[in-house]
């Protein structure tokens, strides 16, 4: 069961992450540019995912992965923080980084 303690612990160990806030809530960023956020009720996750990946994790861990109206049609998908093991959560941080990071940074990670 993650936590917010266990985003700002994964996210900050991704390369040149750093905490800030995003619409008032706990942000992490790369160089600036926003990869996941803490929801308003302290317990979801906004992340970046592929379009194509989002209906997958939605209908694979409905339990886990959701959209609100808000964020359908958008490469973003809502993580219940309290259904999601440390592992996968690293996972879905480090892919929502990708997504934000600038192509050296991503490449000297992969190295």
């Amino acid at each position: 069961m993650a936590d917010i303690e266990s985003v700002r612990r994964l996210a900050l160990a991704l390369p040149e992450v750093e905490e800030g806030t995003w619409f008032g809530t706990a942000a992490w960023k790369v160089r600036g540019k926003s990869f996941a956020r803490v929801k308003e009720d302290g317990e979801t996750l906004v992340v970046l995912v592929d379009p194509g990946e989002k209906e997958m994790l939605m209908a694979a861990e409905p339990q886990i992965f959701f959209e609100t109206p808000h964020y359908h049609g958008y490469p973003s998908v809502l993580v219940r923080l309290p259904a999601i093991e440390d592992d996968e959560l690293a996972e879905v941080l480090e892919d929502s980084w990708r997504r934000k990071a600038p192509k050296r940074l991503v490449a000297a990670r992969d190295r």
